[in-house]
């Protein structure tokens, strides 16, 4: 407790100083009886003394954290301040050096973001070829297989076909032209999954791009005339990839090879059923694992326990699933044989997306259940494991209407449908080539024609185009926002160093100050009691009396201060006490 003498109101409406203020202060704790001894630790240039020290001792205490702090702020923005100390607005050969850098780095980055090698790793999202890629494997099949199967309408046109061959007369053998008009009316369907398929790759190059020019924005010049050079030469390269993919169609057109190894021929066809688009897996090697991850089977009942999560292992075999991911206790194993695929409506409430698998001989997939539900948490992994399953030779169902497949008109004549089967048989021999031939070949012409085609543009002919605007001083113009970042860092980062300098300079041999005594207040209890009891004996209320002396402490002169700060100074208004918890006796004139 540091006591202090304020001026009153009176001495403020008197217009009275602060150094006579003070000097009656002095005077006034020499002099009074209870303070004098203990005068050298009251007053208002005491109660300065102690304030600087603590302040000292708690900047001593703070201060290497804060030094810390400082210089991990200054190593984060060395490198962005070294690079805007280089960058001179007015100099020709910088700005120029600058363009030269920009786009070096532009073509570095969109390099990395195809060939998935960047230093920056994205564990959110795909982006860049890792999407490329999912659109290769993942999307582009299931595309093919939309068109693969509609069975009503195929059955439909080779019945029409065989019929308009044979015209007035009834044949007794199978028409080779039924067979190369469907076939043909087949792979022409393939031009809309194709068309599509281009389209989303050069989007997500555009994505790719629009994500790499973002370092650009510095330079809005730069970056609209970038952006602009960039995109035109993807739509160019997409319009040479469209007529080659045009082109690989008309060529399968052009010739139906019936003397392909795949292909079953006619003397066996009679013996395949409508699974012979099964070819394409077959050259996956025997029991290759083709997928694993968690799914759920939801339609198992509540009283079996309800819906269920497990680990699932794909193969060109089987369906397993185990308890767990350590894949050691197997709780079933489901050949992949008859087996189709069926999609499930996604449920009012729920939110994951279903698909099923069923035996197309109606026999039981797992236990007493005749399909099996499973369940994924995006639209992502479904579409993940409907391609892997493809892959494995499980194809979606062929949906029959009232015993037709999808609505088709019942053949009365024998040998007609006998005649359709056969054609039908052929048609799914010789598509299954199609399908892995351009599985394999589109993604090989994206690649050729506009992957590597616009990473080389970017790589060796963007800066030349740049140049050739004949504006490269003006494409390296500053956006406003820009230049006072720049200003910002410069500033921000000579501030820190100015600071971590001052900091260094700043002696850490702070005395430290310590604790006064805890006050005694025992005399107030007694005080306390001989009130009471005066005021029971003669009624008054009002008992004045010295407070004992407080205990010494050893004084903390000026000597004591800090020799690395200096003392607070300014000017000394009404300087309040701090208040203990329980207040002494008043006495005259002090607060």
């Amino acid at each position: 407790y540091i006591g202090v003498v304020n001026r009153s109101q009176k001495d403020i409406d008197g217009k009275k100083d602060i150094m006579a203020a003070l000097e009656s202060e002095r005077n006034f704790f020499l002099s009074h009886p209870a303070y004098k001894h203990i005068a050298e630790r009251m007053g208002t240039p005491y109660l300065q003394r102690i304030l600087n020290q603590q302040l000292t001792n708690h900047i001593r205490d703070a201060l290497p954290a804060f030094r810390t702090h400082l210089q991990s702020q200054l190593l984060a923005l060395n490198k962005e301040a070294e690079e805007y100390r280089k960058f001179s607005p007015d100099d020709v050969v910088r700005r120029t050096k600058t363009l030269l850098q920009l786009v070096q780095r532009l073509a570095v980055d969109f390099e990395k973001l195809i060939e998935g090698s960047g230093d920056k790793v994205d564990t959110v999202n795909l982006s860049g070829g890792a999407r490329i890629n999912k659109i290769f494997h993942e999307r582009f099949p299931n595309e093919l297989i939309k068109t693969e199967f509609d069975e009503r309408k195929l059955r439909q046109e080779i019945n029409y076909a065989i019929r308009n061959i044979h015209g007035v007369r009834t044949g007794l053998f199978t028409p080779d032209m039924a067979f190369q008009a469907i076939v043909k009316k087949q792979i022409s369907s393939l031009k809309g999954p194709c068309i599509k398929f281009i389209d989303m790759v050069s989007q997500e190059l555009i994505t790719t791009v629009y994500q790499c020019i973002g370092k650009l924005s510095a330079f809005p010049q730069l970056r609209e005339e970038t952006e602009r050079i960039i995109i035109t030469e993807i739509r160019e390269q997409e319009n040479k990839c469209r007529e080659q993919v045009l082109l690989l169609i008309d060529i399968q057109l052009a010739y139906i090879n019936t003397k392909h190894e795949d292909f079953i021929g006619f003397t066996n066809s009679q013996h395949l059923n409508n699974q012979s688009s099964m070819n394409s897996s077959a050259q996956i090697a025997r029991n290759q694992v083709i997928q694993k991850g968690w799914l759920t089977i939801s339609n198992i009942g509540i009283m079996k326990g309800g819906a269920k999560e497990f680990w699932f292992i794909l193969s060109t075999e089987s369906l397993s699933w185990y308890k767990d991911g350590k894949e050691k206790e197997k709780k079933y194993m489901l050949p992949l044989d008859n087996l189709k695929l069926r999609d499930v409506e996604k449920g009012f409430m729920s939110s994951k997306f279903v698909f099923a698998i069923f035996n197309t001989e109606l026999r039981n997939v797992y236990k007493d259940y005749k399909c099996l539900e499973l369940a994924c948490n995006s639209q992502e992994e479904l579409d993940s494991w409907k391609a892997s399953l493809l892959r494995a030779g499980v194809y979606p169902e062929k949906i029959t209407v009232g015993g037709q497949e999808n609505g088709a008109q019942p053949i009365t004549d024998p040998q007609l449908e006998r005649q359709v089967e056969t054609i039908r048989n052929l048609v799914d021999s010789y598509m299954s080539i199609i399908y892995k031939t351009m599985r394999d070949l589109m993604p090989k012409t994206m690649m050729h024609l506009m992957i590597n085609s616009v990473k080389e543009f970017i790589s060796s002919e963007l800066l030349a185009q740049l140049y050739a605007l004949g504006e490269c001083s003006a494409l390296m113009d500053e956006s406003p926002e820009q230049k006072q970042l720049r200003e910002e860092v410069l500033r921000k980062h000579s501030a820190l160093k100015e600071a971590l300098t001052v900091i260094g300079e700043i002696s850490s041999s702070t005395l430290t100050t310590p604790l006064p005594p805890p006050v005694d207040s025992s005399w107030i209890q007694h005080l306390s009691s001989r009130h009471c009891k005066n005021s029971a004996t003669d009624g008054r209320s009002v008992i004045r009396a010295n407070a004992p002396p407080v205990p010494r402490v050893s004084p903390t002169g000026p000597n004591s201060s800090s020799d690395g700060l200096q003392q607070l100074t300014g000017q000394h208004n009404r300087v309040r006490t701090s208040v203990p918890r329980r207040q002494p006796p008043a006495i005259p004139g002090v607060k």
